[in-house]
């Protein structure tokens, strides 16, 4: 599923975007994906679970795939 987020701020936590959107049910399920090698931004497996995620990123966990948008 393709989804857009709208970010408010500079960046997101990684774990607290997981969370927000849906795709974890808490921040920590969102870090222990993200522990397991699931979620990966760019195209790249992400291993840090407070990865600062910035506009123009691709976050992707599982079936889902979000694009990071500027809110503005």
């Amino acid at each position: 599923m393709n989804s857009q987020f709208e970010l408010k701020g500079e960046f997101i936590a990684l774990c607290d975007l997981l969370k927000t959107t849906g795709i974890a049910d808490s921040g920590g399920q969102g870090k222990a994906f993200v522990a397991n090698g699931i979620v990966m931004v760019d195209g790249k497996t992400e291993l840090r679970k407070t990865a600062k995620i910035r506009v123009g990123q691709v976050v992707e966990c599982f079936d889902n795939r979000i694009t990071v948008t500027s809110a503005a």
